[in-house]
């Protein structure tokens, strides 16, 4: 059981890093420091849309509207962060 608790916290981390780097490039691309007529940036800033769009989309429908600023990739952060303290927390009973 510990093994899956630490196979879970892996992937949490994974997913915390794909959000971190979603919130950085699209600060990047809105100061036009990337450019997404740039192949590469393209196909990463899609890919990275495509893999925390339909995480976004659901926490928009439950949030009421702040007037252009999107704070569903906090709410994202915090739910993993809670769910990862959970985790390290109950840890010490499987060993």
């Amino acid at each position: 059981m510990l093994s899956l608790m630490q196979i879970l916290l892996a992937i949490l981390n994974v997913i915390w890093f794909i959000v971190i780097v979603h919130i950085i490039m699209s600060w990047l691309i809105n100061f036009q420091v990337l450019n997404l007529h740039q192949r590469f940036v393209a196909q990463v800033w899609y890919g990275l849309n495509r893999l925390v769009d339909p995480v976004y989309s659901r926490i928009r429908r439950v949030m009421p509207d702040m007037g252009g600023i999107d704070l569903s990739p906090v709410i994202v952060l915090l739910g993993l962060f809670a769910i990862r303290t959970v985790i390290q927390n109950n840890m010490y009973q499987f060993y």
